[in-house]
């Protein structure tokens, strides 16, 4: 038996977690496993313009699987800009997750 074999078949007799079995696959494929992965890429997500004036404070999913999004102001002087890109904002979180996922975006000063 070789060296490789040895390698191969220890690797294998041990148990493995999902996602070190897995690695890097779901991110290189592009699945969205769940909302806290919009708060893990918000900054990838929104872009710099938006991203820099805001932080994502909360995410409530709804039983239709929507949901409900609490954006919060780095300032509160940028929330009457932000509720000017509502729309803008809602596209990006839709785009990202293939489907229309926000239902509601509201504002916390």
């Amino acid at each position: 038996m070789s060296n490789q074999t040895k390698k191969i078949d220890s690797r294998y007799s041990r148990p493995q977690t999902i996602a070190g079995a897995l690695g890097g696959l779901i991110r290189i494929f592009g699945v969205r496993a769940s909302d806290s992965d919009l708060l893990a890429r918000w900054a990838d997500i929104m872009g710099a313009d938006i991203a820099s004036v805001a932080s994502l404070a909360a995410i409530k999913k709804n039983r239709d699987n929507t949901f409900n999004v609490v954006i919060r102001p780095t300032n509160p002087a940028y929330a009457l800009q932000l509720s000017y890109q509502r729309d803008e904002i809602i596209t990006r979180i839709n785009k990202y997750f293939g489907y229309d996922a926000v239902s509601k975006i509201s504002f916390r000063k």
